[in-house]
């Protein structure tokens, strides 16, 4: 059952996403809000969210470029958990570890394994043009693919991102 209602959370979230996205100057748009909309809990009850997830791009599976710590030693970007919530995005976790669960890696101010941001990824190509089209929506940030069958990586895509900082009270 849970998993039913996990699956329904990740497809109710993806049709939002997808909905919200429009073309402009060519580019996909953010999703106002579907991002934001989404409820998080701890890292212990991340239902569906992987690091060294494997993402489909165009039929072929690629890793996050990395520290091999994740499942099986795939590549994932240290601290980081994922969801692809549709063919061009990824949703994630960004906590506060480091390459093979070194403590506190990304922040000495906050506790170790602390979420410290909330992802959105944006799966496109590179180009001048693009990175001020996205960093100008707060996606200042790319990180690179590797495809698990060549180790290359991938010739033209990237995933623009887009933190949100988890504000503690």
């Amino acid at each position: 059952m849970k998993k039913h209602v996990v699956k329904l959370f990740i497809l109710i979230l993806a049709v939002i996403s997808f909905t919200a996205c429009q073309k402009e100057s060519g580019f996909l748009s953010e999703p106002e809000d579907s991002f934001e909309s989404a409820s998080f809990k701890s890292k212990k009850m991340d239902k569906g969210f992987i690091h060294g997830i494997v993402v489909d791009i165009d039929g072929e599976d690629y890793y996050f470029a990395g520290a091999p710590d994740g499942q099986n030693g795939t590549n994932d970007v240290p601290g980081h958990y994922w969801v692809q919530a549709g063919p061009n995005q990824v949703v994630g976790k960004h906590y506060n570890t480091g390459p093979f669960g070194m403590s506190s890696w990304w922040s000495s101010d906050a506790d170790d394994g602390a979420l410290l941001y909330k992802v959105h990824g944006i799966i496109d190509t590179w180009s001048v043009e693009k990175a001020g089209f996205y960093a100008s929506r707060g996606y200042v940030h790319r990180h690179e693919f590797v495809s698990i069958s060549s180790g290359e990586f991938h010739p033209t895509k990237v995933v623009w991102l887009k933190n949100t900082a988890k504000f503690y009270s």
